[in-house]
């Protein structure tokens, strides 16, 4: 490769050609030899005590080799946040698609047949359904606790009763957030293989190999090196692929038969139990100066977790707080309550509860920015926090473009012309985020990235990481890093897939951590390794390493051209030089974040902040409701850009995700069970649905990103729905607080606006 310069240019994926080609192996695509399939038994009820399990005619079944129930599990309680799980349901099932049963035979269809056969006597208890009913005196219970609440969220900041006092203007509102779901390619999937042993092997689709591991330790009762994690490539995640049962029901059938069993979930399977978006019902209240200054901020939310809390109180949590880092606000009153519902387990989905809350939010600032008559645009830029403040909550910014983001979306959008001509049923809307790059309050014990490369003898560089690539271009950015530090071509570089038994520890792909932190992490081992071959090439020329530069695949005395070596010939020198040994560069980064206080909230828990705008525009038909958009433009903060194209890809699939959960994804569930869970009946952005989408790099350069780079995940999302509502609005004067926004809804407002007039 002839440009050896590798960040800030845009190359493609390094295993597209692959992917494009079908040659990729996919989790599920892998066979093993002797290889079995599993199938798990769901509940078709929502809350209903276990009073019998006959699966005597499932085990006499020609081709199954195991049936396993509660009883063959640890039934130890586990959990990433609360230990509210166990691996098959013990005493009742608690939602429908709830893990009641599993089966390994010679093949899918031998293990369907099985399930036909089992039989469940149950007795079918009272549920709940919304997490406010559940909240109430006298709601069934769903575990054993006195409420279903699973957390609350408390935290208040200045006077804020004077606070509004002292507003000129106040704005209200009641906003739901809806259930939906991270529809990614490929649906949750694993081959577990237990060896002779004891020792199990888990070919994981998971974000968090390292995490997933210590939980599953637990769950299955064993010790943390009896558990190894391998990470192929994957179809996607968006934040639900993280701890799932569907991997510890393949774990114990495959210690039952000793043989590699694969469990493939189904489309519908993945809608019933793959834990989709945390649904929110938030009450909001903002207050602002005349001169547009925001003050004060009251929120009430309500978050449904679902039968198991698996990460939904830290969601809620986010939603209560995240955003007040995003403006200078000086006086808050926040309560969050997590509740139990007997619905299926909702988690983590691109944006993780900022989400949720931006739409309040930015939804609510139109509003004020309306009664104070001035331009949305202008209110945010006068509110956005800046390079070098610091938040109400301790958030140190080291580096913001959130005002340049918003100057940039206007200008491209032709946001004022367009707003200045007004036509009914045509808008324009506008919205900003904030979002983290790495929690620490996430993840408190530890938050950090780490890098082994290993140079052989040939000058092939093979890069180790622990975090997690489910198709967002993480290795590709890993493997520009490395080469841009070792001065060589991405034709040196391969990244190995993460398998915790050679891997360093790393903490996974969620909070938009992976090019900050596996970035940094990739970067500290590659100048590790880079030292070691400068000590080498020293000698060979006589100097000191400080004189010696690594640039376009050769090691040069600086100023001195004409004394320099090739890269690969360094290498091998050095390597035979140690008696055959490669050359090891190790290294990690641990950021200087802050803890945050449990009490306050105060800390600095991330060591950069990204930060966005993007403006929708829509064309609204008043005769059937149905939304067009038209254009889009989003203007990202993402500090140094390793591979533009790359980040493009991002925005542009965030976009499109918001734009479905603006106007028509939702998860029809009726007395607890999902009534549209297939791609038939739930409904997604198709290539006429998806407008333009022009994307603008805005590069403040990170004092804490690897080169200054900054993440893009799931703030590429964030803004997305409140930007169309809003759009929405300025199109027909009805402001809606609930998504999705349908044409069913839009006809209806209409139809109440006319006869209201």
């Amino acid at each position: 490769m002839g440009n050896y310069s590798m960040i800030g240019h845009s190359v493609p994926q390094i295993d597209a050609r692959d992917k494009v080609r079908g040659m990729t192996e996919f989790v599920s695509d892998l066979q093993l030899p002797g290889m079995l399939y599993g199938k798990i038994l769901r509940s078709s009820y929502p809350h209903a005590r276990i009073l019998h399990i006959d699966s005597s005619k499932a085990r006499r079944l020609k081709g199954v080799k195991a049936v396993v129930t509660a009883e063959d599990t640890p039934r130890v309680p586990f959990g990433p946040r609360t230990e509210d799980w166990t691996i098959l349901a013990v005493d009742k099932v608690r939602f429908v698609g709830d893990e009641v049963a599993a089966v390994a035979a010679v093949d899918e269809e031998t293990a369907e047949e099985a399930l036909d056969l089992i039989r469940v006597e149950y007795e079918e208890l009272p549920a709940v359904f919304d997490p406010i009913e559940a909240m109430q005196p006298g709601a069934p219970l769903i575990h054993g606790k006195e409420r279903n609440i699973v957390s609350e969220f408390q935290l208040n900041k200045g006077d804020i009763e004077r606070a509004f006092q002292e507003c000129a203007v106040v704005y209200s509102a009641h906003y739901f957030t809806n259930q939906v779901y991270q529809a990614y390619l490929e649906p949750m999937a694993c081959v577990v293989q237990c060896d002779p042993s004891g020792r199990l092997t888990f070919y994981l689709a998971t974000q968090i190999p390292s995490m997933t591991r210590i939980t599953y330790a637990k769950a299955l009762g064993l010790p943390l090196e009896k558990i190894r994690v391998v990470v192929p490539p994957y179809g996607g995640a968006f934040g639900a692929k993280m701890e799932t049962n569907l991997h510890l029901a393949g774990a114990i059938l495959s210690q039952k038969t000793q043989k590699p069993v694969r469990m493939v979930n189904n489309r519908e399977e993945d809608f019933m139990a793959g834990n989709p978006r945390v649904p929110m019902y938030i009450d909001l209240k903002v207050g602002a100066s005349q001169q547009g200054k925001l003050i004060a901020k009251e929120v009430k939310i309500i978050g449904a977790s679902g039968a198991r809390a698996v990460y939904s109180m830290a969601i809620v949590a986010t939603a209560c707080y995240r955003v007040d880092s995003l403006y200078r606000f000086e006086h808050l009153r926040t309560e969050g309550v997590t509740v139990y519902t007997n619905t299926v387990p909702t988690s983590c989905f691109r944006g993780f509860g900022n989400a949720q809350m931006t739409f309040a939010l930015e939804s609510t600032l139109d509003m004020i920015a309306e009664a104070l008559k001035m331009d949305p645009a202008e209110l945010r830029i006068k509110n956005g926090l800046k390079t070098g403040e610091v938040s109400i909550h301790g958030w140190q910014i080291g580096s913001s473009g959130l005002e340049e983001c918003v100057q940039k979306a206007v200008e491209a959008s032709g946001w004022k012309r367009k707003r200045e001509e007004k036509r009914f049923g045509h808008g324009i809307g506008l919205a900003c985020c904030n979002h983290v790059s790495g929690n620490r309050a996430f993840s408190r014990e530890f938050d950090g990235g780490a890098g082994i490369v290993r140079i052989g003898r040939e000058g092939k560089v093979l890069v180790y990481h622990g975090e997690s690539d489910m198709g967002q271009g993480q290795k590709t950015v890993f493997a520009q890093i490395v080469a841009e530090e070792l001065g060589v071509g991405l034709d040196r570089i391969e990244v190995a897939q993460v398998d915790t038994d050679l891997s360093p520890f790393g903490m996974g792909s969620f909070a938009t951590r992976g090019t900050v932190f596996g970035g940094n992490g990739v970067k500290a081992a590659a100048r590790h390794a880079k030292e070691q071959l400068c000590e080498i090439a020293a000698e060979l020329f006589e100097t000191v390493p400080s004189q010696l530069e690594l640039r376009e695949g050769k090691i040069s005395v600086i100023g001195e051209p004409e004394r320099s070596l090739s890269f690969e010939k360094v290498v091998e020198i050095g390597v035979l030089r140690r008696g055959g040994a490669p050359i090891v560069g190790t290294g990690f980064w641990v950021p200087d974040t802050v803890l945050p206080d449990p009490i306050t909230k105060y800390g600095n828990i991330s060591p950069a902040y990204p930060f966005a705008c993007q403006i929708a525009e829509v064309e609204v038909d008043t005769e059937t409701g149905h939304v067009t958009v038209l254009q889009y433009t989003a203007a990202h903060d993402v500090g140094k850009a390793v591979n533009p194209m790359a980040i493009e890809g991002q925005i542009e699939g965030g976009v499109v995700q918001g734009i479905g959960w603006a106007l028509m994804e939702n998860m029809v569930v009726e007395k607890g069970k999902v009534l549209n869970p297939d791609f038939r009946d739930y409904v997604m952005p198709g290539p006429l649905d998806i407008p333009p989408i022009h994307s603008f790099l805005v590069e403040p350069v990170d004092p804490n990103g690897p080169f200054g780079a900054k993440g893009i995940g799931e703030p590429a999302l964030n803004p997305s729905t409140a930007a169309v509502a809003n759009a929405i609005y300025d199109a027909i004067g009805i402001r809606f607080t609930e998504l999705p926004i349908t044409p069913e809804k839009i006809l209806r407002a209409l139809k109440d606006h006319q006869k209201n007039k």
